[in-house]
């Protein structure tokens, strides 16, 4: 699973840049800058297996786009954001008898993220509605984590009463601050005389691990997989004008 996205990766990677020079279609020079806000649903994909239920948090940044080629009726753009993202994990912690517990446990950790996302829109250029895809690779480093936990906190024997005993997370620091990966997503958008208003759901895919995963160390696999919800406000700088 993790080399097929990394395939895709590498393609976009190398056809993203032709959708600056492209000349098969209509060519545009359209350039838009805004910002952008959301939410994240974030979980750890975890080897060996913690029990979580997704940590909500926010996401919100910058964006700037450009246009680069209708084709068609499909526009060709890039799309780059700068964003601050918290993500993390949640734990639904249980005993080592699979009860639930009073314990509560999550990590909170605070990225900076640039996307860079080849994007594919059919619609009303101009004035109206239009639906897109975008995917392209995430690059991240993170700035901040902390932990929060409850005051009740059950143990045996001095250490957290866990299945399989998996406690040694807590307290640990994450050993790699820098994360790239994979988005991916959806979204509507509505063209005005006043800009651009979008809405769209992505899933990031993690394909860097947060701890280290050597044969001595406690986790073989620690990445981010996240669902994100968010709302874009573009407004032209320049703009190339065309007949829809």
């Amino acid at each position: 699973m993790i080399r097929f996205f990394r395939n895709i990766l590498l393609l976009i990677l190398l056809w993203s840049p032709q959708l600056l020079n492209a000349q098969v279609g209509e060519p545009r020079s359209n350039i838009a800058i805004g910002v952008n806000g959301g939410v994240n649903f974030n979980r750890m994909t975890f080897n060996p297996i913690i029990n979580q239920s997704w940590l909500i948090a926010p996401t919100y940044g910058i964006t700037a786009r450009i246009t680069s080629e209708k084709y068609f009726n499909l526009l060709c753009a890039l799309q780059v954001e700068f964003n601050y993202s918290r993500l993390g994990w949640k734990e639904n912690i249980i005993n080592q008898y699979s009860q639930p517990l009073p314990d509560k446990y999550q990590r909170q950790m605070d990225y900076l993220q640039m996307p860079f996302l080849a994007r594919l829109a059919w619609g009303k250029e101009h004035r109206g509605p239009m639906v897109y895809f975008l995917a392209g690779p995430q690059l991240g480093y993170c700035i901040g984590e902390r932990e929060k936990r409850s005051d009740e906190w059950t143990e045996i024997n001095g250490v957290p009463d866990r299945p399989n005993a998996m406690y040694e997370q807590y307290g640990k620091l994450m050993d790699r601050k820098f994360d790239y990966g994979i988005t991916a997503g959806l979204g509507v958008e509505l063209n005005t005389k006043v800009g651009h208003f979008m809405i769209d759901g992505r899933y990031y895919f993690g394909l860097s691990d947060v701890f280290n995963n050597g044969k001595k160390d406690l986790f073989a696999r620690s990445a981010h997989g996240t669902i994100i919800a968010k709302v874009t406000y573009l407004f032209d700088v320049n703009k190339r004008k065309s007949k829809d």
